[in-house]
């Protein structure tokens, strides 16, 4: 089966330093897969070239078989994007922005597809009122009502429930599992949150350096690893890692 996302040997390199470093993964239909490291570990490096907002010094990306570097937008036809560093306008209203994003994507019946997503969402007491002027987790509804208008096969979620409260981080996972598991949407979702990776990733890849350092099922690699929770095995991890955030460049 034609993999959703194909990450083939993957570097973003500035001088003598490389964010990324020869990444590759693939990610299947309705799968939710987590991206996991220590800040400099690469993680929104790797978000950013899948995006086509950066360009790699090597390697391939294909979303849907479409190459993003020879078929950027059939390539990110079929995806978006939500982070919570990525705000909308925060001078349109929720509608206003759903409508000039629904345009740019090229949304057929927009019209139609706002509603759904505002009710969806719960964002209706919302509609008119300006994005800026909403809390951090109905701002968080937003975003990803936005990020679900073309309606996606690949979701790329960077760090979605960040500064919100459990209940609204709670309704976010929520949808985005229902993406997933009722949609077959697949999603690459990063986190600090180990609780929540725990309970949403199928499978996590824990990045050090802009490498895999561990891939596994995130309910079953702690007691591989001899630890009791994924928090404590990533917590080792980070204090055994150089407090570098990019690692050099190999010499030949």
């Amino acid at each position: 089966m034609l993999p959703v996302l194909s990450v083939q040997k993957l570097s973003k390199i500035y001088g003598d330093l490389a964010a990324v470093d020869n990444l590759s993964f693939e990610i299947q239909r309705g799968e939710i897969v987590g991206l996991l490291g220590l800040n400099g570990a690469g993680k929104t490096t790797t978000i950013n070239m899948i995006l086509g907002v950066l360009e790699p010094t090597q390697g391939t990306i294909a979303i849907q078989g479409h190459d993003v570097s020879r078929a950027r937008e059939a390539a990110l036809s079929c995806t978006n994007f939500s982070a919570v560093y990525a705000p909308l306008p925060g001078n349109l209203t929720v509608e206003q922005n759903l409508r000039v994003f629904g345009m740019i994507y090229g949304v057929a019946n927009l019209t139609r597809r706002m509603g759904e997503l505002i009710e969806e969402f719960g964002l209706a007491a919302f509609r008119q009122t300006r994005c800026g002027l909403l809390s951090s987790g109905e701002q968080s509804r937003v975003l990803l009502a936005k990020a679900m208008l073309n309606r996606p096969q690949l979701l790329l979620l960077d760090e979605p429930t960040a500064s919100i409260d459990p209940a609204n981080a709670q309704d976010i996972r929520r949808h985005i599992v229902d993406f997933a598991r009722a949609q077959g949407g697949s999603v690459l979702w990063t986190s600090h949150n180990m609780y929540e990776v725990e309970d949403v990733c199928d499978r996590i890849m824990i990045l050090s350096h802009g490498r895999i350092l561990l891939a596994g099922d995130p309910k079953t690699l702690p007691e591989e690893h001899g630890k009791a929770t994924l928090e404590e095995l990533f917590v080792e991890i980070a204090r055994d890692l150089a407090p570098r955030d990019l690692a050099p460049v190999a010499k030949p």
